[in-house]
């Protein structure tokens, strides 16, 4: 019987799950607006992790900052970590920012203007059409 996921994924899997509790209810920095985990890479030997997020920032908050201070608290998240999870090594964190989110979000805006330019052309030239009709 084969494997439906390896070692790697599912411990990525459960530190997703451990970092999002971790970030929702220990830190308390206002620097950090509301942080989503939209996935984790762990390498084969376990030993550091990609830990790709996104940010939903209130007033003065951007992206940049928030990144900076989750990057220069990835020592202590990583000790809170290594008490929830049972690991030899707990994985050294790295914490990136994912813009799969705001790229899809501009693609879709392109994709939505595009049709919209498409039918109002095309409305256009019906009525330039039933003009040459009359």
């Amino acid at each position: 019987m084969a494997k439906e996921f390896s070692r790697t994924q599912r411990v990525a899997q459960q530190l997703q799950k451990e970092l999002a509790v971790i970030l929702q209810r220990e830190l308390k920095d206002p620097r950090v607006g509301m942080t989503t985990i939209s996935s984790v890479e762990v390498s084969r030997d376990m030993c550091y992790a990609k830990v790709f997020v996104t940010f939903f920032t209130i007033g003065e908050q951007t992206p940049k900052g928030s990144l900076a201070v989750l990057r220069e608290m990835a020592p202590y998240i990583r000790s809170l970590l290594g008490k929830q999870i049972r690991l030899r090594v707990t994985p050294e964190l790295t914490f990136i920012f994912d813009e799969s989110l705001t790229e899809g979000m501009r693609i879709s805006n392109l994709v939505s203007n595009a049709v919209r330019d498409d039918e109002k052309r095309r409305v256009d030239e019906d009525n330039t059409e039933e003009g040459e009709d009359k």
